[in-house]
């Protein structure tokens, strides 16, 4: 088995460490004996091929970089509504996951968005910022992660990657945070996120490996006590002050 994963424009974005993400999606296959290629497509490249393409991840990065990042995009914009709506596996953090919404609407500008989503963002006052700790319904393990945002993004009757139980959100005391939406993990939670929260990835490598091999059951175990620890620090230090 293999699986293939897509690094979109990891020249401009990776603001926070983002390819620790894919490092992490590799390793986790690799571990597992399954074998992980990753291609990376940057703005120096015009077009991408999504045929054979198993994970798309999109990063974040400054609203300079995502307008130029997003006039990339939107060339290919029926290419990944139509990978998205055939269950293709995507996971798009802080910028990244404010392209997919319909638009993104800065104090001067409008930069208009891929529209995957039924998801808009506005630019707020001031920024949210800091430590983050969500509770999900689909994985065992609290999701933890680090937010720095300006704008406020409304996802009106999508389904939010989770509850939250400490920081900020999607939006000022929104009270939730991410979209999930078919095979998409939409977050501002970077830092990065998947290193601390392992099952949030084998969730993603999951979904990827059902796709593409219909007869996969399920991965085999990892001996995850150093994530496991590393996240539930992150859990006891905000959530039992």
């Amino acid at each position: 088995m293999r699986i293939n994963i897509l690094h979109l424009y990891p020249d401009l974005l990776n603001l926070y460490g983002d390819k620790g993400n894919i490092e992490c999606l590799r390793k986790r296959l690799l571990w597992r004996g399954i074998d992980a290629r990753v291609i990376t497509h940057t703005c120096d490249d015009r077009d991408f091929d999504l045929s054979d393409t198993d994970i798309v991840f999109v990063g974040g990065g400054s609203d300079r970089e995502q307008k130029i990042v997003c006039t990339r995009l939107l060339e290919h914009k029926r290419q990944l509504k139509e990978y998205v709506e055939d269950n293709g596996v995507l996971t798009a953090v802080c910028g990244g996951y404010q392209l997919l919404g319909r638009y993104y609407k800065l104090e001067d500008e409008t930069i208009e968005g891929l529209g995957i989503l039924d998801i808009y963002t506005e630019q707020g006052k001031g920024r949210l910022i800091g430590n983050i700790v969500l509770e999900a319904d689909f994985i065992n393990q609290k999701i933890v992660g680090f937010e720095n945002h300006g704008g406020r993004t409304y996802i009106g009757s999508h389904k939010p990657l989770g509850k939250v139980l400490y920081g900020n959100g999607n939006a000022d005391n929104a009270g939730a945070e991410g979209v999930l939406y078919k095979n998409v993990v939409a977050t501002y939670l970077h830092g990065p996120l998947f290193p601390k929260n392992p099952k949030l990835c084998d969730y993603v490598l999951t979904n990827a490996l059902k796709r593409k091999y219909p007869e996969f059951k399920e991965l085999s175990p990892l001996d995850d006590e150093l994530e496991n620890i590393a996240n539930g620090y992150i859990v006891n230090r905000f959530l039992n002050k």
